[in-house]
């Protein structure tokens, strides 16, 4: 006949039994795996009575709620209802400012009112601060291991109470910075090489947010190089 006749590599390959799909669970089974135990069934029970509902009537988008998820699982085994209150009635926060207070900071929905939010709100009001939805986040930092030395090496710097509290309000980052790692070696480069004076800071205290390495150290050497004579602190803002 006309027709075509199978090679004999191809009579050999279709004697074999086309293989098996291998189930992805035994595609990266290790050794171990053998002795791992299986998980106990689900309790729903478990988990604490978590509003279903709240997320999306705090005005979090279901991106969000994956989102706060994702950063703290926590919340799966707590009540956010006594934190989402705090904010809303006594911080107070505006409602419409409530999603991204929680999306900068989901450990709010986790934290203590009565230890943690609640004295630490009293702390930051006793220095002027009063808080939007990009500071609530301080309100989850520990007050004596965290907040008052930014406070305590301000006023070592020759600050007054006054004059950290004035400083404090007008950059609330302050709060966020590590005092070893970033406020004491830009403090000490503004003093010795720039030779700056203490009322620059006090006016423009978001010198401190300013990345040492790679915009103080360049603009001022810059200037240096250029005999540039203007305020230490504006060659840095500018």
């Amino acid at each position: 006949t006309s027709g075509h006749h199978p090679t004999h590599t191809q009579r050999r390959r279709s004697s074999f039994p086309p293989k098996a799909p291998v189930p992805p669970i035994l595609k990266h089974q290790s050794p171990q795996s053998s002795q791992l135990k299986p998980f106990p069934p689900f309790n729903p029970t478990f988990l604490s009575p978590f509003p279903r509902t709240l997320p999306l009537s705090v005005g979090l988008s279901r991106p969000s709620i994956g989102r706060i998820l994702d950063m703290c699982p926590l919340l799966l085994t707590s009540d956010p209802l006594p934190p989402v209150n705090f904010l809303l009635h006594e911080v107070p926060l505006p409602f419409p400012h409530l999603p991204l207070s929680l999306t900068r900071c989901p450990r709010l929905l986790v934290s203590s009112v009565p230890t943690q939010l609640r004295p630490t709100l009293r702390f930051l009001t006793s220095v002027g601060l009063v808080l939007n939805s990009h500071t609530t986040l301080l309100l989850v930092s520990d007050v004596e291991n965290t907040l008052k030395p930014k406070i305590n090496f301000l006023q070592s710097l020759g600050f007054d109470e006054p004059e950290v509290n004035r400083m404090v309000v007008r950059s609330p980052g302050l709060l966020t910075l590590s005092v070893e790692n970033n406020m004491s070696p830009k403090a000490e480069f503004f003093l010795e090489e720039m030779e700056g004076d203490l009322e620059e800071l006090k006016r423009f205290p978001q010198y401190f947010s300013f990345s040492l390495e790679k915009k103080i150290k360049p603009r001022h050497r810059a200037l240096v190089e250029y005999g540039v004579q203007i305020a230490v602190v504006k060659g840095v803002k500018d």
